[in-house]
């Protein structure tokens, strides 16, 4: 399936039914033990990209990629095992609650070579142009319209994505973003990603520490 084919918000019965769910954190808290190996206690993930930071992303956006996984639309064989044993729509909601009160940790993988200064100013005018307009101007994105905050995530984690998106290698984003990205170069790309991991949105800003938690 390639990305205009695939429907933007597919997945109806399940991911919808985990949408329309309360979640309860302390239930979402107890489920994070099968996250926390990888994802870390923080839920802030590793520095270098390797797993993302989930402390803080709309819950809605967090219900989505976990139903996607689970219908295999997103491809991640690494995440699919972990996924699937959520047993029902209650376990995403619960979840996806728990890890959406925590604090974004300050502490995550920022572009750091030589020319950081530049990348970051040369990505924020591509983000201007192509991105804010679902991002938001502080990489908030938007919990109604399924949109992932983008501010406090690593650095090489959002490069290889928008890569895979780019590449037609993930499939489960609006067609909307693969338009806006699919010209773009390699050199276009670490430079958008240098700006969208030095973004602060309030929420990350009133964080002191990895474990401390905001209130929602």
């Amino acid at each position: 399936i390639g990305v205009k084919d695939y429907p933007w918000q597919a997945l109806a019965g399940e991911k919808n039914e985990a949408l329309e769910r309360k979640g309860d954190r302390k239930r979402g808290k107890v489920l994070y033990a099968l996250c926390r190996s990888c994802h870390l206690p923080s839920a802030g993930g590793r520095s270098d990209g390797s797993i993302p930071q989930l402390a803080g992303q709309h819950s809605s956006v967090l219900i989505k990629q976990m139903a996607d996984i689970r219908e295999g639309v997103r491809d991640n064989p690494t995440m699919y095992p972990f996924a699937a044993a959520l047993a029902d729509p209650q376990d995403l909601a619960d979840l996806a609650i728990y890890l959406e009160g925590l604090c974004i940790p300050l502490e995550h993988g920022q572009y750091a070579a030589h020319d950081a200064v530049q990348q970051v100013t040369n990505g924020r005018d591509l983000y201007e142009k192509q991105c804010r307009a679902c991002h938001g101007p502080s990489g908030e994105g938007s919990r109604h319209k399924l949109y992932p905050l983008i501010a406090g995530q690593h650095y090489e984690y959002l490069l290889r994505q928008m890569t895979d998106v780019r590449d037609g290698k993930r499939v489960d984003v609006p067609v909307e973003m693969f338009d806006a990205i699919k010209t773009y170069d390699n050199a276009q790309l670490v430079a958008i990603a240098a700006y969208q991991a030095s973004l602060k949105t309030p929420q990350l800003l009133m964080c002191r520490t990895p474990t401390d938690k905001t209130k929602m």
